[in-house]
């Protein structure tokens, strides 16, 4: 018997198509990916390129045409109605804007209070939870008791992995969570992220479009394209020596701090965009 573990999560030649059956457009074509248990899998490509639509197939919301979920092992492909709520427990969202994703009138406390009141928690245990919670994001005690238009940007993405927390799901689907912040709240959210699986060991899909970003927080990388994965592997390989044109795209599309190498790895990527529109990739 094979002493290898099972993944946590395994996609299997997924396809999400939209409009006519065979004949729509593929925003999915037969993508495959594995997530083990307290793992970070970054999932990066530029807008359009289907990273997102992988995140919504695994969370129930898009169409699968083909291929299949399984999730510890259970196919889930297919869960509707109370099986899909349920597996709410196990598997949660973070969103690129936390704001959209927060009840603005509820407070803090309440929304964090709310999937555990729902779930059968006492409201006092509730209460409790939550306190832990707020204090295990960094924000202030008295949050509990204040609304989400009070709070900064980054504050509400703090407010936003709580509430993901707040059920002690296994995996985390982070969908661009810090893509609408500036750089230094995002290398604390991104911190916090860390943290947060050091603790908890909650296992991440983290989608973005920048490799310098899934660098610091994901173990292995799949590169995005089109509605495939054109590379994967290990997360210093693929984000600093990537082997496909369009990762070594991506790679000279990230920012840098240097002026000088940031100059040149511009004029890099202008090259490369020419012989891409050029039809030469």
């Amino acid at each position: 018997m094979s002493n290898v573990a099972k993944p946590l999560l395994s996609v299997e030649n997924l396809t999400v198509e939209y409009g006519p059956k065979n004949n729509g457009f593929k925003a999915l074509d037969k993508v495959s990916v594995e997530i083990a248990e307290h793992e970070c899998m970054g999932i990066v490509g530029e807008s359009g390129s289907g990273k997102s639509t992988l995140g919504r197939a695994i969370l129930g919301l898009a169409p699968i045409a083909e291929g299949k979920i399984l999730f510890d092992g259970q196919d889930i492909t297919n869960l509707k109605g109370k099986p899909r709520r349920d597996l709410a427990k196990s598997i949660q969202v973070v969103f690129q804007d936390p704001y959209g994703s927060l009840n603005p009138g509820m407070t803090i406390g309440d929304i964090l209070a709310e999937p555990l009141t729902v779930a059968g928690e006492t409201r006092q245990s509730a209460r409790q939870q939550v306190a832990d919670l707020i204090d295990k994001v960094h924000l202030p005690a008295n949050s509990i008791n204040r609304f989400p238009n009070e709070f900064s940007g980054g504050q509400r993405q703090r407010i936003a992995i709580a509430r993901a927390l707040v059920r002690k799901p296994r995996l985390i689907i982070c969908d661009e969570p810090t893509s609408a912040l500036d750089l230094r709240t995002q290398a604390a959210v991104i911190d916090l992220f860390i943290e947060l699986q050091r603790e908890t060991g909650v296992a991440y899909m983290f989608i973005s479009h920048d490799l310098g970003v899934v660098r610091r927080i994901c173990h292995n990388v799949g590169v995005m394209k089109r509605g495939q994965l054109v590379e994967h592997g290990d997360a210093d390989k693929v984000t600093r020596t990537p082997d496909h044109p369009y990762s070594r795209k991506l790679l000279l599309a990230s920012p840098i701090a240097n002026p000088a190498e940031q100059k040149k790895r511009r004029a890099d990527w202008l090259e490369m965009r020419g012989l891409d529109n050029a039809g030469a990739m």
